[in-house]
């Protein structure tokens, strides 16, 4: 495996309220992270698709039923004016009213497309199917769910690692179980691999981002999206002091959009702007390099020594 040129975007959307949006683009696919699409985010999505040079979204990935991940009209507006042609949704049954709209919408859409769209329902079964990822590689991870927790359906959500453009992000979801943090920092791709990691619960000091899981998956950067005035002050006073004592660089999107952009060649090199909120203005800027490009630099004998040191290996 060798270091490629891969135009990359990612993009935290501010969205006015509770919630979470987010993008991905690894210089041909551009995936859309949560159904959120409102009227503070509706004109950076569009800026972002044209900065990405697309015109349409590739893949919807939705991490959880919960409403400030998957809001049913904000979902049909997103298929109606973006008609992505793949849809991961989570795997559970969902509870509430929202989910139960939502899963309705995304099956009608299935209909509609009479099979010329790939809608994927991640459930455990689903990931276990999958083959193992190739360490270091260009391709992004399904994690989580492994198992269904019948008691919190957040411990459902679903965990990707996007890997396929030249820096990495970890999308968590709204997990809050130790035992599922344990399990994904002894992924090698994982603690070995991430750039960026989303927050998981928006910040939430709920037992899953831990010292150990930062120590040992060591992002460069987290990301939090919380609005200004949330309710429950994410992101967590704790969880800001265990970031700084981990030498991790913390943003969120109380104040404006955040966005990560490869430079240069296209090779490992990446730039972290702050916008102003409502605005093209940089309020901050920041210069990176992604973990991925040293390790794969290194001889083919040092990487191969690094593959063999027990990796289990994540989902494709």
């Amino acid at each position: 495996m060798t270091v490629k040129s891969k135009k990359t975007r990612f993009r935290a959307y501010q969205l006015g309220n509770a919630g979470s949006s987010f993008s991905y683009f690894n210089g041909e696919f551009f995936t859309l992270i949560e159904a959120r699409h409102n009227e503070t985010n509706e004109d950076s999505i569009k800026q972002e698709l044209k900065l990405c040079d697309v015109t349409k979204i590739n893949n919807l990935h939705i991490t959880s039923w919960d409403r400030d991940h998957c809001s049913p009209s904000q979902l049909e507006k997103i298929l109606a004016e973006f008609k992505p042609n793949k849809i991961e949704y989570p795997g559970y049954i969902p509870h509430s009213e929202a989910g139960k709209e939502s899963l309705k919408i995304i099956r009608a859409y299935e209909l509609r497309g009479k099979g010329s769209n790939k809608i994927i329902s991640v459930t455990p079964e689903y990931i276990d199917s999958l083959d193992k990822a190739e360490n270091y590689g260009y391709k992004d991870t399904l994690h989580h769910p492994k198992f269904i927790d019948d008691e919190s359906s957040n411990n459902n959500s679903t965990v990707k690692h996007f890997r396929s453009g030249s820096f990495n992000v970890l999308s968590l979801g709204d997990v809050e179980c130790n035992n599922i943090a344990s399990g994904l920092r002894r992924q090698r791709t994982i603690n070995q691999e991430t750039d960026i990691m989303i927050l998981a619960h928006h910040g939430a000091s709920n037992g899953f981002t831990t010292s150990a899981f930062v120590k040992t998956v060591r992002p460069t950067i987290a990301i939090a999206s919380a609005d200004y005035a949330n309710q429950f002050k994410h992101p967590k006073q704790e969880i800001r002091d265990l970031l700084y004592k981990n030498d991790v660089k913390l943003f969120t999107t109380k104040n404006g959009d955040v966005v990560v952009f490869s430079t240069g060649s296209h090779t490992g090199n990446y730039k972290l702007v702050n916008l102003k909120a409502g605005s093209t203005e940089v309020s901050s800027e920041y210069d990176f390099i992604a973990r991925k490009r040293s390790y794969l630099r290194n001889n083919t004998d040092t990487i191969r020594a690094r593959i063999n040191r027990g990796n289990r290996g994540p989902r494709r």
